[in-house]
């Protein structure tokens, strides 16, 4: 059987998004079948269709790392031993292929769509969350009270993260690009959202902290913003990258590495095993998830796009103009 998928047909503008034919995939030992209802775009979703984001060995060519819907298909006693079954609507973390009416995940790295939640909303939390626990939590070990500068607020990666670090119980700082997207963050919890544009970053922490600083910095920007970054932090500070939208080089006194007894951390999920985000979608499923349902953490959808309109979402996310997530919906 053959199904819809949006494809890459060269590395370029959003424009090279097509929508062709693929074969519909088959699940195998331990995985499931998910009939798609809505597809998340992320940024590394656009950093592959320009050439700089290499699909894993193995992987399909579809972009798409996370997906919405209901299973069809599937390894029974995998699914039996996750709590679910045929026709359960799921979301799931995947290493590609998302952008299609029919995607294989892994079992454990499915997680029931929250009670109350639209698949849209579903699809909008597998990347981001399982990415800012994977850096906040298990590489940075946030604990209440401490302080985090979420760089880059409003983005997919930023409302969740300000979102996780305050009900964690952190004292959360964000940048944002406009007076706009600054008031989003506050709404979301920030303590105190910076307008990067017209105010210096470094000069605003200081001033804030009264000099201290902060003790994590989540990054999705890198290049020169690491100098001042590093600048930002506090004795035993973490700096996490976890995207290079500023550039792969920088410059920073190295000396305050040293001095300061500073940890810089950089990740990707996507090339990391089944179990090392098996291990991930369980801490989310336990701690995360009550959280949604509750109301605590609530997802952020800016646009949906139909899924052969995905160069048009390509292009929203390019301008930079959204808050939060956008999404790619199917028709059933």
């Amino acid at each position: 059987m053959m199904m819809k998928a949006i494809e890459i047909t060269a590395f370029g503008s959003p424009d090279v998004l097509r929508q062709g034919e693929r074969p519909m995939p088959v699940s195998g030992v331990g995985e499931l079948l998910v009939r798609v209802a809505a597809s998340g775009v992320n940024r590394p979703d656009v950093f592959q269709r320009t050439g700089h984001y290499p699909v894993p060995e193995g992987v399909s060519d579809v972009p798409g790392l996370e997906v919405a819907g209901d299973i069809v298909q599937g390894d029974l006693q995998a699914m039996a031993a996750a709590g679910f079954k045929l026709g359960d609507r799921v979301c799931a973390l995947v290493a590609g292929g998302g952008y299609a009416e029919f995607c294989v995940a892994p079992v454990v790295q499915c997680l029931p769509v929250p009670d109350g939640f639209s698949d849209v909303q579903a699809a909008s939390l597998p990347e981001t969350c399982f990415t800012v626990w994977s850096n906040l939590m298990d590489r940075a070990h946030l604990q209440a009270g401490e302080s985090v500068l979420v760089q880059g607020g409003t983005s997919g990666i930023g409302v969740m993260a300000i979102q996780l670090a305050k009900a964690m119980g952190a004292r959360v700082f964000a940048t944002a690009g406009s007076d706009e997207k600054c008031a989003a963050c506050l709404e979301l919890g920030a303590d105190h959202a910076i307008n990067y544009k017209t105010h210096d970053f470094q000069t605003e922490i200081a001033r804030l902290t009264d000099g201290q600083g902060v003790d994590i910095i989540l990054d999705i920007v890198s290049g020169s913003y690491i100098a001042k970054e590093v600048q930002c932090l506090k004795d035993d500070g973490r700096l996490l990258i976890v995207s290079v939208q500023g550039g792969v080089h920088s410059e920073f006194n190295v000396g305050l590495v040293l001095r300061r007894r500073l940890t810089i951390s950089g990740s990707t999920l996507r090339p990391r095993s089944v179990a090392f985000k098996a291990a991930i979608a369980q801490a989310v499923r336990k701690v995360v998830w009550p959280f949604l349902v509750s109301g605590r953490i609530k997802p952020v959808v800016h646009s949906t796009f139909d899924a052969v309109d995905a160069a048009k979402a390509h292009a929203l996310m390019e301008s930079n103009q959204h808050i939060g997530k956008i999404v790619l919906t199917w028709s059933k």
